[in-house]
């Protein structure tokens, strides 16, 4: 960013070379002009130039003193340097104002303009950061904390209401737990100086550097209480506790990510905004709350339909919640590339969000090989920019589909009735079925992608075989490098199934509510459109030959054949709604472009399985690791929609 600002305002101190002989300025601007060093007589008359000089030198005196590796030639050790880049601004908008009263308005936009935009944007941090932790871990730094305190309590042990009274209690004390004389384990140390590195690196660059501190696997109201406490603790709580001036530096971020936290999320979010200590605290911070939902966890706790489901319910709940205590809400939407993991074309995922809940602002993650794919070519990355401006303007302004209530009511019940089914077909095989999490560990390549040098995190939680300490991205990752995707789509097949011969009187006034449903409801139509586009990239041939890694021929046949008969009921579903048999009937384009990769594709899947074969067989050569890795790149590169 120094780098930028330094070379704009050399060119502009070139180019603005305005003198008082011919235009006039304004007095601030001649101010600043005076303090500039620069003593040269030519430029007596060129107050810009003197004005742009001064900030220069200061803005080099800044850069040293903040970052003294960047190899700066420039001497500015006789200037005070910007103590926060509002300050820089202020200085720059003082031309600005200057050019602007004097007929100079021409000479702002070429580059001064975009100077002073970058400025306010990027400041001298560049780019904020999150901090994101487990739940889990928070919880076993404030048990150490109180353990070291002398407190005779487990605090792991208390119950929910002891957890928060206790918390509570202990925000509202002036001393703190963390003592300096004790011994605190490497967690302690290590979650309490990521604190502290906030709080020095909020004071060194500014304070938008840092804001958010998101709690990941968020269940209760006590995981956010113990993330302000640790806040207290880094000395980046501000005021005392339950006063009005009462300020926490991090704004505290839940992360629901599972079922049953998304079900909880609007409980959770009432009983926070219920403590005046918070209410306060967020009327200091802008009187607004972030909160982050998570795709991959709840697609692969309750499959992809009911996911994107209860991620909807938890949205409408949320955004009313927050329009009743009339505070801003934003939502941060972690979603991925894959479809199981909340991707898919953004313009429509974006519309397809409930009424009120993008309210001008939206905020999401893009990850892993999406972000080569949307902003490697800088054209690309502006057009994808542009895409997600225009979603965001258009789902707030443009009128909501006019649905009266009982129709609204209507969706809403066929939604429910088939996220039910859906969650019950695709948990009885993930987490039901025995022996489906060795059938997962042999049939796709889940241990060789582990061991690969990518991600930020291990493919696990913990060292077991076990689905539920799988991560959500390697468990979607592996399922596409066999060609089953099964996290796109699978549940939906019976789920329709089910609810259009649940009761067979039914059956044509049932298929007439899907399709309604389908031509109308932007949340359906988004779903559908989805599973098409996974279901085109599926192919059974090739998943077979993925399976044949799975020894047991029994259990091979058994989870294989359920696979497939959800498939065969998940495209007659897709048939029967739209119409046709063709996958992406009504997106030729999309379908030409994967019709023209599975040439390149279905080779490298035969060829990674008995590379595959050769690896677990006990082959090592470092060759045959390289070649799997490859054929890994290649089957991700071809399906897209990864990451």
């Amino acid at each position: 960013a120094f780098k930028f600002y330094l070379k704009q305002l050399d060119a502009l101190r070139r180019e603005l070379s305005i003198s008082t002989r011919l235009v006039n300025v304004n007095p601030a601007l001649l101010e600043l002009a005076n303090l500039s060093l620069d003593q040269s007589p030519h430029r007596l008359d060129e107050p810009y130039r003197l004005a742009l000089n001064g900030i220069y030198d200061r803005l080099i005196a800044t850069a040293k003193q903040l970052l003294p590796q960047l190899e700066l030639r420039e001497n500015a050790n006789q200037v005070v340097p910007y103590r926060h880049a509002t300050d820089l601004l202020a200085d720059l908008n003082v031309l600005v104002d200057s050019l602007k009263a004097f007929g100079g308005d021409a000479l702002i936009y070429p580059r001064l303009g975009k100077l002073t935009k970058a400025i306010e944007t990027f400041g001298f941090h560049l780019a904020t950061v999150d901090i994101r932790q487990s739940s889990d871990v928070h919880e076993a730094v404030i048990k150490e904390l109180f353990n070291k305190a002398g407190y005779d309590f487990e605090y792991d042990e208390l119950t929910e209401d002891e957890k928060i009274q206790t918390l509570l209690d202990e925000l509202k004390q002036p001393r703190l737990l963390f003592s300096p004389y004790q011994q605190y384990s490497e967690l302690v140390h290590t979650e309490i100086d990521v604190l502290n590195k906030a709080r020095d690196i909020k004071q060194k660059f500014g304070s938008r550097t840092v804001k958010q501190y998101i709690i990941s696997h968020t269940e209760t109201l006590s995981d956010l209480l113990e993330v302000a406490l640790l806040q207290k603790e880094a000395g980046l709580l501000k005021g005392v506790w339950g006063s009005q001036k009462i300020q926490l530096a991090l704004n505290v971020v839940p992360l629901f990510e599972t079922i049953a936290d998304l079900r909880n999320a609007l409980m959770i979010m009432g009983q926070w905004l219920s403590l005046l200590g918070i209410r306060y605290v967020l009327r200091n911070q802008g009187n607004e709350q972030e909160i982050m939902l998570g795709y991959s966890d709840s697609n692969k706790d309750g499959g992809f339909l009911t996911s994107n489901w209860e991620l909807y319910k938890a949205e409408v709940s949320l955004v009313e919640l927050f329009s009743q205590a009339k505070i801003k809400l934003r939502l941060f939407h972690g979603r991925g590339g894959t479809v199981g993991r909340g991707g898919g074309p953004t313009y429509q995922a974006i519309m397809a969000q409930p009424s009120g809940t993008v309210d001008a602002q939206i905020r999401l993650t893009e990850q892993g090989e999406i972000i080569a794919n949307k902003y490697a070519d800088a054209k690309v990355g502006r057009q994808h920019l542009e895409t997600l401006v225009a979603a965001t303007i258009d789902a707030t302004l443009l009128p909501e589909i006019s649905l009266s209530t009982p129709k609204r009511r209507m969706f809403e019940v066929v939604m429910e009735d088939l996220s039910t089914t859906a969650m019950t077909s695709y948990r009885s095989l993930v987490y039901e079925t025995p022996g489906f999490a060795d059938y997962f560990f042999s049939a796709t390549p889940i241990s060789e992608i582990a061991e690969l040098n990518i991600g930020s995190r291990p493919a696990a939680r913990k060292s077991t075989r076990r689905i539920e300490d799988l991560r959500a991205i390697p468990w979607g990752f592996s399922w596409g490098q066999c060609r089953l995707l099964l996290p796109g789509w699978y549940g939906l097949g019976s789920a329709i199934h089910q609810y259009l011969h649940q009761d067979e009187s039914a059956y044509e006034s049932r298929l007439k509510n899907l399709q309604e449903m389908l031509e109308i409801w932007p949340l359906f139509k988004t779903l559908i459109a989805n599973v098409d586009m996974v279901l085109a990239k599926t192919d059974l041939v090739v998943a077979r030959h993925y399976a044949h890694l799975v020894s047991d021929k029994q259990l091979r046949e058994t989870i294989f054949s359920r696979i497939e008969a959800e498939y065969i009921l998940t495209t007659q579903a897709l048939n029967l709604l739209q119409g046709c048999k063709e996958r992406l009937n009504s997106n030729p384009t999309l379908a030409y472009s994967i019709r023209n990769r599975l040439p390149y594709l279905d080779p490298l899947n035969h060829l990674q399985v008995e590379l595959i074969k050769r690896y677990r067989a006990g082959e090592t050569d470092d060759k045959l690791k390289l070649a799997i890795q490859l054929t890994i790149n290649g089957i991700a590169a071809g399906l897209r929609n990864t990451g």
